[in-house]
């Protein structure tokens, strides 16, 4: 009978020992693909999400939508609350990128201001489905609470003129004040 070595099969300590080599990889956080600081957008993905979210929220004198974590925003839903705008993500994306490469033969964040301008209004007539929907999550990134990824540093809410709304079961105290006499 021939051993376990000389056939090129693994005995069951080398099994374990290779499953748990496995396991301690992945538990240290061994990353898979090009997803760098993303939780579900690839690198890539996010390069071309930005400027389209920069159209629909320019800079001005307040941050851009992508200054504003708008992006965070985005990619943590897309984990939690927005599973089902995954697969609308991956195409729309996937087809902008396709557009602007046989439109301008580069990538969309590398184009002008004009340039992406004309590439997301395009994308505004051409998929209309596509974006309401990065516009609708667009904006509720830049006005919704900061907790939720977006609207870094309550910019949004700076904009308006607004204060910081109040985190509901915290006291609605100034307890710097002295008690009433």
């Amino acid at each position: 009978m021939l051993s376990n070595r000389k056939q090129g099969l693994l005995t069951r300590r080398q099994f374990v020992a290779a499953g748990a080599l496995g396991s301690a990889a992945l538990a240290i956080g061994c990353k898979t693909g090009n997803r760098g600081d993303w939780e579900y957008l690839t690198d890539e993905e996010a390069r071309i999400l930005t400027p389209i979210c920069d159209q629909i929220v320019p800079a001005d004198e307040f941050p851009s939508a992508s200054q504003a974590g708008v992006l965070n925003y985005i990619d943590r839903q897309l984990m939690r609350h927005y599973r089902r705008y995954r697969h609308a993500y991956r195409q729309g994306l996937e087809d902008v990128e396709t557009a602007t490469q046989k439109r301008f033969g580069a990538e969309l964040a590398s184009l002008s201001q004009q340039q992406q301008f004309e590439i997301v209004s395009e994308l505004e007539r051409q998929n209309p489905s596509f974006f309401n929907l990065v516009r609708s999550h667009t904006l509720e990134g830049y006005y919704g609470s900061p907790r939720h990824g977006g609207n870094r540093d309550a910019v949004s809410w700076r904009m308006l003129g607004l204060a910081e709304p109040p985190i509901r079961g915290r006291a609605q105290y100034d307890l710097t004040k002295g008690s009433p006499s």
